[in-house]
């Protein structure tokens, strides 16, 4: 696998310093994650496709809360 591009963080990563997050970095093939707070502690990469139908089941049920 590639290097993935430059790691990017949400706006919503929170105050102060904004390390509360996940940051997120695309490749040709991957999307790769990561825990901002220990960024050396490795990261997640998955198929890029695997990635977007995974956001995509987030936003129709967010949270795997279903029946609410």
């Amino acid at each position: 696998m590639t290097a993935p591009a430059p790691w990017k963080k949400s706006s919503y990563s929170g105050g102060g310093e904004g390390n509360d997050c996940v940051e997120v970095a695309t490749g040709p093939a991957h999307i790769s994650v990561r825990d901002s707070k220990d960024p050396a502690a490795g990261a997640l990469s998955f198929p890029a496709g695997v990635f977007v139908r995974f956001l995509s089941a987030l936003k129709v049920e967010p949270y795997g809360h279903r029946g609410r």
